[in-house]
């Protein structure tokens, strides 16, 4: 019997931006939906979700809706991937128990705020707890730090989410993603 590759293989082509190898996972993982709110974290990437004709790109007006359209994804028989920051984590807690309760994959990919060189002191007590409330709901929660491993930990995470029809969260640390700044 022959191995089939895994996700990490399938994209394995790192490119100079870490949101470009996270793009090809998606593709490798055969995502066909993505909610988002709009982020300055995960702007390529969404940029790069909106300019392709196989992925439906679904801005969402919070999100907790993106945990029914993860939901209805898999009912519908596609795959889908969740973009949001840190903040937006408090917002789905509740809704992450329809991914507990109704056993289907979830992939949550959170920019991090509150963290390293934060200037917006309402961020840091969601980006302090993001990873705890998330555990708390029974998310399996990953982390990135670099961008060597963002490509290779998105794709595990979307082998055990779908492996064990379970939730998984990946953060990416606001080191990785770089301090934002007020523009005057």
């Amino acid at each position: 019997m022959q191995r089939r590759a895994t996700l990490s293989e399938r994209a394995a082509s790192p490119s100079t931006d870490w949101r470009d190898d996270i793009f090809a996972v998606l593709k490798a993982a055969e995502v066909a939906q993505v909610g988002y709110v709009p982020d300055a974290g995960h702007a390529r990437l969404i940029e790069l979700v909106r300019a392709d004709d196989t992925i439906h790109a679904v801005p969402l007006t919070t999100e907790e809706e993106g945990i029914a359209l993860a939901g209805g994804a898999w009912l519908g028989g596609q795959r889908c991937a969740l973009l949001m920051q840190s903040s937006g984590v408090g917002n789905c807690i509740n809704m992450l128990s329809l991914a507990k309760s109704c056993r289907f994959p979830l992939v949550i990919l959170v920019t991090m705020r509150g963290e390293w060189r934060e200037f917006n002191p309402w961020q840091a007590p969601m980006g302090r707890n993001t990873a705890a409330a998330l555990e708390l709901m029974e998310v399996r929660v990953y982390r990135v730090e670099t961008a060597s491993e963002a490509a290779d930990t998105v794709a595990a995470a979307f082998d055990f989410a779908y492996a064990s029809d379970q939730a998984v969260a990946v953060l990416f640390a606001q080191r990785l993603i770089g301090a934002k700044r007020w523009v005057k």
